[in-house]
């Protein structure tokens, strides 16, 4: 007989607040990533396609240590996880994994936004060189913070009694955003240096390639079928921030114009990714441990664990506003009006949670129903999806407000 998650109502209110302190401490930590790129003007003028690589960066982060975090989670109510950065233990090899993806996906990055410019006419932008340095180091910068946040949300969610499900989505993929757009824009101090540029870029490139390689032919089961199973997901993952990437870059000069957009703009996309990676990863664990079935039909666990999200969707994208609103004020950034800033979010953010619904249960419940992994599969199609949708849906409800 199947069992049934049958969360007591003190449970869920336990959960609701975890969630909704996560995810406000998330939405105020990124809003000072969005500051650091409204702050850059000089720097997104000066590289041009530096903002096309952005959400594909931030979600990248968010993708792998998302994930990671997903799959620590599983195996600590599987009661599997043991704090050991013994490179044959489940930590060990989760933080191998996520390195070698790091390096090698922020390679492929790098050339696919390179081609994406290419393609869809984008001129001038940042040559193949200065997108892969930029790409890659300012990803390496980021990670090794968020891997260490990763694991010691893990053993914290041992010693403490988070739930890993609950905390470890918003705040990676939020932590993200804020490491992320420094380290790109301190990255790309090295970009456009000619021989400089091409010789690291080049000396990077090699490298990835060659973990790359190493990792997909090891024989430790645990690291070969993270990477096997990531890299076509992070890849497909990567073309749709690419595109959310072109949809802001094309929107640049009016972005600029209204530079609060730029500061809330990591924090709702995070926003939308973190709801979105807490629900698919709440139901993975509840799929892999038989405590729920991955039906087309939502069950009333999932139903339950869907309304729970969407109740928190709503202020957590008004403190968004509120915060990119005052941040902006502070720092003498130029801003809509307030009223018209939470507009703006409110209507994007309702388009982006119905999505955001859709994406994340019919993503994990067919990579469990197909017999893959819906931890490694779930998060990244998710966040990356959304990423997409919050770019196409912000910059409508933008036109749509009259603000852009």
């Amino acid at each position: 007989m199947r069992l049934r998650w049958s969360a007591p109502t003190a449970g869920r209110v336990a959960d609701a607040r975890q969630r909704f302190v996560a995810l406000v401490l998330g939405v105020v930590v990124a809003s000072f990533g969005g500051l650091v790129l409204a702050s850059a003007e000089g720097t997104l003028a000066a590289l041009p396609g530096l903002l096309l690589l952005v959400p594909g960066a931030i979600a990248l982060r968010g993708n792998v240590f998302g994930a990671m975090g997903s799959r620590l989670g599983t195996a600590v109510h599987a009661g599997t996880f043991r704090f050991s950065l013994h490179p044959d233990g489940v930590v060990g090899q989760n933080l191998l994994a996520s390195a070698v993806l790091t390096l090698s996906l922020s390679t492929v990055l790098a050339v696919l936004a390179k081609g994406t410019a290419v393609v869809f006419g984008l001129s001038p932008t940042m040559t193949l060189a200065d997108f892969v340095v930029v790409s890659t180091l300012g990803g390496l910068l980021a990670s090794v913070v968020l891997a260490a946040l990763t694991v010691g949300l893990a053993a914290g969610s041992v010693r403490f009694g988070w739930d890993l499900d609950n905390v470890i989505a918003p705040l990676v993929t939020t932590l993200g955003d804020l490491l992320t757009v420094p380290a790109l824009v301190l990255a790309a101090v090295l970009a456009d240096r000619s021989g400089l540029t091409d010789g690291l870029a080049a000396a990077l490139a090699t490298v990835s390639v060659g973990v790359l390689v190493v990792a997909w032919r090891i024989p430790t089961d645990r690291l070969r079928g993270i990477v096997r199973q990531s890299v076509p997901v992070l890849g497909v993952a990567a073309v749709f921030d690419l595109v959310a990437g072109l949809t802001l870059e094309k929107r640049l000069d009016d972005l600029l114009a209204a530079e609060a957009i730029l500061v809330l703009l990591p924090a709702f996309l995070g926003t939308a990714g973190a709801l979105g990676a807490i629900l698919s990863s709440r139901l993975s664990t509840q799929f892999h441990l038989g405590l729920d079935d991955a039906t087309p039909v939502p069950s009333r666990s999932s139903m339950r664990n869907i309304v729970d999200l969407v109740v928190l969707a709503v202020p957590v994208f008004v403190v968004g506003a509120l915060v990119a609103h005052l941040v902006a004020q502070a720092t003498g950034q130029s801003s809509p009006s307030l009223a018209d800033l939470v507009v703006v979010t409110i209507l994007a953010g309702g388009l982006v949670t119905v999505l955001m619904v859709f994406v994340a249960y019919y993503t994990t419940m067919g990579a469990f129903r197909f017999g893959l992994d819906p931890d490694t599969y779930g998060i990244p199609m998710v966040t990356s999806t959304l990423d997409l949708v919050g770019a196409f849906t912000l910059i409508l409800a933008l036109v749509a407000v009259g603000v852009a």
